[in-house]
Order: C-alpha cells, then sequence, then structure tokens
C-alpha cells in the first residue's frame, strides 16, 4: 500500500517544485493577485507533500521497545500538522496578499509588456504559458494519484469513488489526490481570473479568483484535518468486526460472543478483541481420546511400581487440562487465521474465553456417554 503512495508524493514533490519557481517568476513580471496566490498554492502543496513523504517513512518503521505496535500511527500525524498548518498558513498568506492587492489597485499598474530575449511580450501571454505547463504537469500527477486511487477502490470492492474518498484506508494517498484535484482546480481559476481581467480590464476580477484559491486551501486543510483526525481517535475497524461476527457464525464449538472490539492502529494494522462463549458438547467431542492420549504418556515416564493413586490422579487432572487447553488454542488459532485471510489488515487477535454453556446432554447421561 505505502509504495503507490510514496510513488504518487515523489511524482508529486518534484511537479509542485518546479510549478512553484514557474508561478512565482510570472506573478512577479506580471503582478497578478491570482498568479502569486497560484504560486504560494504550489509552495503549500510542496511543504505538504515533503510532510507527506516525511510521515511515510517514519510510519513505516517496525515495532520497537517504544511503539509496541509500530510507527504507524506517525503518518497520520505529520499528515495533520502538514494539512493544519501549510494550508491554513497558505490561506492566510493567500487572503493577505489578495487584500494588499486591492488596497494597492490604484496604486500598481500591471507592465503592458515584458522584453524576454529581445522580444515584448504581454503579461497574460507569460501566465497563459506558465498555467498550461502548470496544469498538464499537475494534469499528470493528478492521473498517476487517480490510478492508483481506482486500483485501491476496486480492490475493496467499492464502485462509488466519492463514498470509498470518505472511507479510504491511506490518508496519504487521499492527500495527494486532493491535493492535485484542487491544484489543477486552482489553475482553472487563476486561467478564469487573468483572462477576465485581460478582457475587460478590470483587475478586480483577478484579485476576486485570487480569493477563491486562497479560501480552496482553507477549505481543503478542513477537510485533511477531519479524514487525519479519524485515524488518531481509536477508530474502530467495522470490516474487522463484520468478518468475525461471520466467522463466529460458522462455528459451532462457539455459543455466542460479546464485547467484541477493534482499534485501527494504522491503515496496515488492526487489533481486534472479543470474548467468547463454548458449547460444551461441541468441545468435549474427542476431547476423551485426547485425555486418554496426554494420560498415557505421562504415565509412560512414571515406572509401574511408582504409579500410586496420588500419581494417577495427577496424571489424570493433568491431562485433563492439557487436553482443554490444547483444543480451545486449536480454536483460536483457526479463527485468528481465517480472520486474517479475510482481513489482511488485521494482526493482533486477542479471545478471551468468557465460558462454557451447559450442555443439554447432561440431562440424560446415556446420551451424553454415545456423544463422546
Amino acid at each position: 500500500m505505502a509504495q503507490g503512495s510514496k510513488k504518487a508524493v515523489v511524482y508529486a514533490i518534484c511537479v509542485n517544485a518546479i510549478i512553484t519557481v514557474l508561478k512565482g517568476i510570472a506573478a512577479l513580471v506580471t503582478h497578478s493577485a491570482a498568479m502569486m496566490n497560484e504560486a504560494v498554492h504550489s509552495l503549500m502543496d510542496t511543504l505538504n507533500q515533503v510532510f507527506l513523504l516525511i510521515g511515510l517513512k517514519r510510519g513505516g518503521l517496525p515495532a520497537d521497545r517504544e511503539y509496541a505496535f509500530g510507527h504507524g500511527q506517525k503518518k497520520y500525524l505529520w499528515n495533520l500538522w502538514s494539512a493544519i498548518g501549510l494550508f491554513s498558513i497558505g490561506c492566510g498568506l493567500g487572503l493577505a496578499h489578495a487584500w494588499h492587492a486591492w488596497h494597492n489597485l490604484s496604486h500598481t499598474l500591471p507592465p503592458e509588456s515584458v522584453s524576454f530575449l529581445g522580444l515584448e511580450i504581454a503579461p497574460v501571454w507569460i501566465s497563459a504559458v506558465v498555467l498550461l505547463i502548470a496544469f498538464v504537469l499537475e494534469g499528470y500527477v493528478l492521473l498517476v494519484a487517480g490510478k492508483e486511487f481506482l486500483t485501491r477502490m476496486r480492490a475493496a470492492g467499492r464502485r462509488n469513488p466519492f463514498a470509498y474518498l470518505m472511507k479510504a484506508d491511506d490518508p496519504t494517498l487521499l492527500a495527494v489526490l486532493l491535493e492535485d484535484s484542487i491544484a489543477v482546480t486552482g489553475v482553472i481559476l487563476a486561467a478564469t481570473g487573468i483572462g477576465m481581467t485581460y478582457s475587460t480590464g478590470n483587475p478586480q476580477w483577478d484579485i476576486g479568483f485570487s480569493v477563491l484559491i486562497a479560501l480552496m486551501l482553507g477549505l481543503t486543510a478542513i477537510f485533511l484535518g477531519k479524514i487525519n483526525m479519524r485515524y488518531l481517535t481509536s477508530v474502530r475497524d467495522q470490516s474487522a468486526e463484520r468478518a468475525f461476527h461471520d466467522i463466529i457464525k460458522n462455528h459451532r464449538e462457539i455459543e455466542r460472543y460479546h464485547d467484541l472490539r477493534s482499534v485501527i492502529v494504522d491503515d496496515t494494522h488492526t487489533v481486534v478483541v472479543a470474548e467468547i462463549e463454548l458449547r460444551e458438547e461441541v468441545l468435549m467431542r474427542n476431547l476423551q481420546q485426547r485425555i486418554a492420549k496426554h494420560e498415557r504418556e505421562l504415565l509412560e515416564r512414571v515406572p509401574e511400581q511408582r504409579r500410586t493413586e496420588s500419581v494417577l490422579e495427577y496424571a489424570e487432572t493433568r491431562a485433563t487440562v492439557q487436553a482443554t487447553l490444547e483444543a480451545t488454542e486449536e480454536l483460536i488459532d483457526e479463527l485468528e487465521a481465517e480472520l486474517k485471510q479475510r482481513c489482511p489488515q488485521v494482526f493482533h487477535l486477542t479471545i478471551e474465553i468468557d465460558g462454557l454453556t451447559p450442555s443439554s446432554k447432561l440431562d440424560d447421561p446415556g446420551q451424553f456417554e454415545t456423544g463422546l
């Protein structure tokens, strides 16, 4: 899972770093508020994706003495800092620049032309070329992230991309996907504002669309913050709990279960805990053979002249306990294997035996003996 996310993040870092420089140069040359906010937008995207990459690397560290279940949640923490910090800063800078441009509207006039290699070029064409390059590059990164997202969605058996967007288990991939979607949208907004200003001669269009770009960054911070907070608040793994319920129904040895709980540590690690009650008549099936086998093995280790009544009683008791534990351990191992097969993200299952359900055969000893 992480490899696909890491690939998307690395592509996004490289592309957004290039685009940030191009947009910054274009904004300084054209004095466009929308282009400047797009440069800020791309800078925040670049820094954010650096944070995501750090989170992926830190979150991939294995369990150690300090982190019993690995470092997986560090990924969500870095994502959260990135979303709330960087995008909030980007929103604030964008609104501040739009406000500054509005107040200096009558004092700052955009240049009529810019000299480049001996040619006089209209600023609008510089903006158009930069935005076209940004649209192509960011569109490519969006395509990479989108393919990975659709692959995960199909693997999860989902068909609705919008529903899966809220339930997907990899917020890093979602962050890249959303950022690049918003980046492409930002390019369209900037192009619209610059184009309207060029066609009408009114720079307020440029400033107005720069405000929309800044507000879009703020909404991104809120949405990504909400997604990552979900994984930092001991959220339950509903799919693992449903799978456990289905597995229990197919095991006659289990009468009922209760206090089923699960915790998502990260997108590849889930802990499941439950209590179960066993059916006495099913658990006791073939138990006599197990007890007899263990009792025989114990007594073979004792010379016949030393097999006193107390030794025989001890061997019988120990054989009974050992056979019972063996039967319950096999059952728990089987449950764990089935659950991990259906839900690979489950890496730890704890089952507590809460007791035995009394057998109805106890009312008829003869029937109980035939059952064994």
